[in-house]
C-alpha cells in the first residue's frame, strides 16, 4: 500500500471515529482533538499494533480517551446534528423528522451505555457483528445477545412515549 492510499484510509477511519464520537455525544471539537490524539498514539505505538488490529485499536484508545474526558468533566455533552434542508422538502416534513430525531434520542439517553453504544455501531455506523466485537472486546455471540436486548428495549420505550400521549 502506498502513502497515497494509507493516507485516504487514514482520513476515512478519523471521519468514522470523530461521527461515532459525536453521536455518542461529543461536541464536535472535541471529537476532532480526540481522534487527533488517538491517531498520534496509533502512529506512534504502529510496530506493536497489528495492521488488522489497528482500526479497532484506534477506536479503543479514543473511547478511552473521551470516557477520560467525561469523568474530568463529570457531565455530558449532548451534540444533536441539524436537520439538513432539501429543496424539495417542506417545511412540515423537517419539523416531523426533527421531533422524530429528538424523540430517538431521548429514548437513546435512557438505554445503558453499552446498549447505546452497540445500537450506533451497527444501525449508525453499520459495522458487522464480528467488528463490534473485536472492537469492544467482547464474543460476538454476546453482541448479538446484548444488540437484541437494546432492540427489545429500544422498542418498548419508543413505544411507551405514545402511550403516555
Amino acid at each position: 500500500m502506498d502513502n497515497e492510499q494509507m493516507l485516504r484510509l487514514m482520513q476515512d477511519k478519523m471521519k468514522q471515529i470523530q461521527r461515532y464520537l459525536i453521536r455518542l455525544g461529543a461536541s464536535r471539537a472535541d471529537a476532532e482533538d480526540i481522534v487527533q490524539d488517538a491517531v498520534y498514539k496509533g502512529l506512534l505505538y504502529i510496530d506493536s499494533i497489528g495492521p488488522d488490529k489497528f482500526s479497532a485499536w484506534l477506536y479503543r484508545v479514543a473511547l478511552n480517551r473521551y470516557y477520560d474526558m467525561l469523568r474530568k468533566r463529570k457531565r455530558i455533552e449532548i451534540s444533536m446534528e441539524e436537520a439538513t434542508v432539501e429543496g424539495s422538502e417542506i417545511p412540515e416534513e423537517i419539523l416531523l423528522r426533527k421531533e422524530r430525531r429528538e424523540e430517538i434520542e431521548k429514548v437513546m439517553e435512557e438505554l445503558a451505555p453499552i446498549y447505546k453504544q452497540l445500537l450506533i455501531l451497527k444501525y449508525e455506523l453499520g459495522f458487522s457483528y464480528k467488528e463490534i466485537s473485536e472492537l469492544i472486546a467482547i464474543r460476538e455471540e454476546k453482541v448479538k445477545t446484548y444488540l437484541y436486548r437494546a432492540r427489545k428495549l429500544f422498542q418498548k420505550k419508543y413505544g411507551g412515549l405514545y402511550d403516555e400521549r
